[in-house]
């Protein structure tokens, strides 16, 4: 903690001690002391930079560079005011001025020279470039990388977490490139500043000297030209070492150790070179006038170096195998995963891969969307989709498979979309079938899209035909997909806020598969289960009574009744069809106890007509435009519904419980009382 409250504090504290240099003067000792600082800093930058295993582990660095820049500003900026002011700028700057010049002024400026067009032009600029460049690709990558995080999302590769961890270094590594070139241009203006610095000590002391101070210009020119040089120095070795360490840092590629060790594993991996090499130096001392002993000792040195260095060993199948970390294929770990049959599965064929393509496709991000959807609609965690070509699928197909078995299948040809509507037949495509509803269409090319729309058709894409079919299978077999994990992590979600119904549930009254088994029967039905709380509410309490299946069912729909009815709602009016009271007496009457519930112990002429007379009820209502439930007593509903559903009819049937409450207009379209027909 005492730490963490320094680094707040010295760094504000330092960058506010810096603005204040560069106005209030400073004395010869505290300058010399900051000149090490700086030069001592700049090396530790330096050593970090070839230090770290990647980029991103010194983030700080171009907010560091920053820093530097101004700190060697504002000490250029002081010793300046000394050179100009005293003659005297310490004892660090008169020695490294010295000790460059060594009593020859030509000698000093070139070498000052050298060292200022190394930094621009060699290192600077190449840094400035490299980070220009390395900003630009990471940028562009970036919606390529997110895409391909969330494929393995979706594919349930990775969790959510470690999808969001992965999510958080992309953007890291955008910021971090496009801070670094910024950052290069710091180190480039530095540079120039330092040059004009550099010649305003030089001009400034020798004018200062000869008109001021009475020197001799010879005196004037050895004096100002060493403090100017010495100042320039110790300004710009610290920048050189900088613009090293800008260097290294965006020019770092994909490795996992430090520079180091990466250039040894890396030459090592090359003996042969490292032996060529020394043998090439060796055959140069052949040469008649040149030395013997540099290139003797050179490619001697290099030998003995393709001798010690060991080159990494190789990773070959059979090391892998061998690897105790990793499982042998055999292993019953790699049998059991690759008989993991996936809960739901999108097969496409070779030909469709492009929509998942993270460059161009963005089915990918549209399953990931669906899934939030499916979440807010139904109340389920949507199981991750694995997505994967299927080189046995017709080309332009695909195939929706829950748990491994095809529950649908659809077409979506490349480069085209599907136009529904009439007036088709002038457009080139074939024909094609909307997969949801049914409704004929024509795969139309991509290029003539606005062209359908202007003949009145409605356009989808191949995506949105993929994702609506999609959604409409999950809609249909959710009651499959709810696994009994996924109930225990609605039921822990439940508890984080509700702990008490859920600790009156279960595990005292109702078993976690029971409760399982309530919530596929709603789902089955096409009741959303978003309200966990009052639906466990109602079974806590039907619980004490009985725990019968239907009873459970019917007591958690009551519970459900007012946006059960309102689901069924429409311009304020509840449409519905309902039994002939004599009709429902009767099969009150016939309810029996069976092993998945009651049932209706009636004749098969009945049955027939009840199931034939609804049909016909729900058409008729259809054909003018609303689609009505069935109203029964709350006993015969469930009955009724496995009925109907043995008849093929898929018809939504209410119990008078669940639409009492409602305060839409009850409207009747019909009574079933048919059923009496053709009985004796």
């Amino acid at each position: 903690m005492k730490n963490q409250q320094l680094g707040k504090l010295a760094v504000p504290v330092g960058v506010i001690a810096i603005i204040v240099m560069m106005v209030v003067p400073l004395p010869t000792f505290l300058l010399d002391l900051l000149i090490a600082v700086n030069i001592t800093g700049a090396l530790l930058t330096l050593l970090v930079s070839m230090f770290v295993t990647r980029a991103l582990d010194f983030s700080v660095f171009p907010a560091l560079l920053l820093v530097f820049t101004l700190f060697r500003l504002a000490l250029n900026i002081s010793a300046t005011r000394l050179v100009l002011s005293e003659g005297d700028a310490g004892k660090v700057i008169h020695a490294f001025g010295d000790f460059v010049i060594a009593g020859n002024l030509v000698i000093g400026l070139v070498v000052f020279a050298i060292l200022v067009i190394v930094q621009m032009i060699v290192v600077t600029k190449g840094a400035e470039r490299v980070a220009e460049v390395g900003a630009r690709f990471t940028l562009d990558a970036m919606p390529g990388k997110q895409m391909a995080i969330d494929a393995d999302l979706n594919a349930g590769l990775i969790d959510e977490d470690t999808a969001r961890k992965r999510r958080a270094e992309v953007a890291a590594e955008a910021d971090f490139h496009g801070a670094m070139d910024g950052g290069s241009k710091f180190v480039k203006g530095d540079a120039i500043a330092s040059i004009i610095i550099t010649l305003i000590n030089l001009i400034g002391g020798f004018a200062i000297g000869m008109l001021q101070m009475g020197m001799s210009p010879g005196d004037a020119i050895h004096t100002y030209s060493l403090l100017s040089i010495g100042d320039g120095l110790v300004s710009q070795i610290p920048a050189l070492l900088l613009s090293v360490a800008t260097g290294l840092i965006v020019t770092r590629s994909a490795t996992e150790g430090d520079m180091g060790s990466s250039v040894l594993e890396q030459l090592g991996r090359h003996k042969l070179a490292l032996r060529i090499v020394g043998g090439a130096a060796l055959a140069l001392c052949i040469i008649p006038g040149l030395p013997k002993i540099p290139f003797l000792l050179v490619g001697a040195g290099f030998l003995f170096a393709a001798h010690k260095i060991k080159p990494p060993p190789p990773v070959l199948e059979s090391a892998a195998a061998d690897d105790p970390d990793r499982p042998s294929p055999d292993s019953p770990e790699m049998l059991l995963g690759e008989m993991r049959v996936d809960p739901l599965e999108l097969a496409i064929a070779p030909d469709l891969v492009d929509l998942v393509d993270p460059t161009g496709g963005d089915l990918l991000d549209r399953v990931r969307a669906l899934r939030r959807k499916m979440a807010l609609e139904l109340g389920i965690i949507m199981p991750p989709v694995r997505t994967r070509d299927d080189l046995d699928l017709p080309l332009s197909s695909y195939a929706i498979r829950i748990s491994g078995v095809d529950a649908a299948a659809g077409q979506a040809p490349p480069g085209t979309v599907l136009a529904i509507g009439d007036g088709l037949t002038a457009l080139p495509g074939r024909a094609g079938v909307e997969p949801v509803f049914g409704l004929a269409g024509k795969w139309v090319p991509s290029e003539l899209h606005y062209q359908a729309e202007l003949t009145g058709a409605t356009v989808v894409d191949r995506a949105s035909v993929i994702i609506t079919h999609l959604a409409e299978v999950v809609r249909a077999n959710a009651s499959r997909l709810l696994g009994r994990e996924d109930v225990r992590a609605l039921v822990e979600m439940v508890k984080r806020t509700n702990p008490v119904v859920v600790d009156e549930l279960t595990p005292a009254a109702m078993s976690l598969g029971q409760v399982q088994k309530v919530l596929q029967a709603l789902l089955d039905e096409g009741v959303p289960i978003r309200d966990l709380v009052r639906i466990f509410e109602a079974l806590s309490l039907r619980a004490k009574v009985s725990v019968d299946h239907d009873g459970m069912v019917e007591a958690a729909r009551a519970a459900l009744g007012p946006a059960i009815a309102a689901h069924h709602t429409n311009d304020g009016r509840l449409t519905v069809i309902t039994l002939d009271p004599q009709l429902e007496q009767h099969l009150l009457e016939s309810l029996r106890p069976g092993e998945n519930g009651n049932f209706l112990a009636i004749d098969g002429m009945r049955a027939e007509s009840i199931v034939t007379e609804s049909g016909r009820l729900i058409e008729n209502a259809e054909a003018s435009g609303v689609t009505p439930a069935l109203a029964c007593s709350p006993q015969l509903r469930a009955p009724l519904v496995r009925l109907l559903k043995a008849g093929n009819r898929r018809v939504s049937v209410l119990s008078y419980a669940e639409i009492a409450e409602s305060s839409a207009q009850i409207e009747t379209m019909g009574v079933v009382n048919g059923a009496y027909a053709g009985v004796a």
